[in-house]
């Protein structure tokens, strides 16, 4: 297969759980042990930081990226989704990842991936600690897929592991209650190793403390958030977290300049994108893939502090989660505009009408409906993108 036929063999052969949901998820660590030691145990050969949690993975993970490499060391960074092409999920100093490696591997390793069943995620994450072995990065970051305890990513040993926060997500794999998140989300807490929290709860504090003891894992919780690095609110808290861990870091030269530096060229370092990012002006049109409570809460208290005539806000879910609880944090003088991702996860009108419980504006056609929005806006106006990555890629994409 050439490069072309090795990502559409990937993209479409694999299950793929952001776009089937709980019938392509495989929990359990068998199948990557299994895969790694056919591929000689890469990770094996390489230092990781593990980040979990329910949301600010990514965010955390590309602020320590930035910094580690304003300190001069070359970092691996394995997050999703991705938004345009499947390479972004894996970089080296915001080098994507090669386009020859990802072919060579795929051919190399097909009939075993096939015979062992593996994952979409699975593999990425193989083709990832692979990568990353092949260019001697100093350290690798790596951001949890789903849960913790079970996914593919906890075959690794880390220096540190991070749990950015805990809230309802996933339930429906992960618990119905913040105990039982927290429980599978403990599980990336390991023997000899660091720990950090990157939001103290006293509800779930104590799971926490007691996984890290029975680990020998040195744990710290950050309580103090506010800081005056980023106007974007709920970034303060994931730089704070990223913050806290980099000060807790052991063998690695980082000084308050190179953390200063790494925060502000978090863009042109790692590529950061998807978290309250601006695509335009004249509307100011805004992305953020918040997608659950705690994402919305967040988003909302970043629009407070915007200032704009109207606001639109253009909506898309994927399938289970519950419209009517995201919707109530957002301004009651915003123009809702919904649609569905084009994934077989999406929400589709019927179910939103379920949700919502009213009528609405509704555009099957994702942009489509971007392009209504932008048409009735006025240069003053505010367009806001959210509910779901996938929804921001069909935006962007077509």
């Amino acid at each position: 297969m050439n490069y072309k036929e090795s990502i559409d063999w990937i993209l479409k052969q694999l299950p793929f759980y952001h776009e089937k949901g709980k019938e392509a998820y495989k929990p359990g660590l068998d199948r990557i042990s299994n895969f790694l030691e056919f591929i000689n145990s890469p990770h094996k050969n390489l230092k990781f930081i593990h980040i979990g949690g329910t949301n600010g993975k990514g965010s955390t993970a590309h602020y320590i990226s930035s910094v580690l490499q304003e300190s001069g060391y070359k970092a691996g960074l394995f997050t999703s989704p991705h938004f345009y092409d499947f390479r972004e999920r894996i970089k080296v100093n915001n080098q994507k990842i090669d386009k020859d490696f990802i072919t060579e591997f795929t051919n190399l390793n097909k009939k075993n991936i096939e015979n062992n069943s593996l994952s979409f995620f699975e593999f990425s994450f193989g083709l990832a600690v692979s990568y990353f072995n092949k260019n001697k990065v100093d350290i690798a970051i790596i951001e949890v897929g789903l849960g913790g305890r079970l996914d593919a990513t906890n075959i690794i040993n880390p220096l540190m592991s991070i749990i950015t926060n805990i809230s309802l997500d996933h339930t429906e794999i992960l618990g119905d209650n913040l105990e039982d998140i927290a429980g599978e989300k403990s599980g990336i807490i390991k023997k000899d190793s660091i720990t950090i929290i990157g939001e103290s709860n006293n509800l779930i504090n104590n799971i926490f403390i007691n996984k890290a003891k029975k680990c020998n894992s040195k744990i710290f919780i950050n309580d103090q958030h506010e800081n005056s690095y980023s106007n974007v609110l709920y970034q303060q808290k994931n730089i704070s977290t990223a913050i806290f861990s980099i000060k807790h870091l052991v063998g690695f030269n980082i000084t308050e300049v190179n953390i200063l530096n790494g925060l502000e060229n978090v863009e042109l370092n790692t590529g950061f994108y998807g978290r309250w990012s601006k695509i335009s002006d004249d509307p100011k049109v805004i992305i953020d893939v918040a997608h659950n409570n705690s994402g919305f809460e967040q988003l909302a208290y970043q629009i407070e502090r915007e200032d704009y005539k109207n606001l639109y806000i253009i909506l898309g879910f994927t399938k289970g989660k519950k419209v009517k609880e995201l919707i109530k944090y957002l301004p009651i003088d915003a123009n809702l505009f919904y649609t569905s991702p084009k994934i077989d996860r999406g929400m589709k009108k019927e179910e939103l009408l379920k949700n919502t419980g009213k009528t609405f504006n509704f555009d099957v056609n994702p942009r489509s409906q971007f392009l209504k929005v932008k048409n009735i806006a006025s240069k003053t106006d505010l367009i806001i993108i959210t509910g779901s990555n996938f929804l921001i890629k069909d935006i962007l994409n077509e």
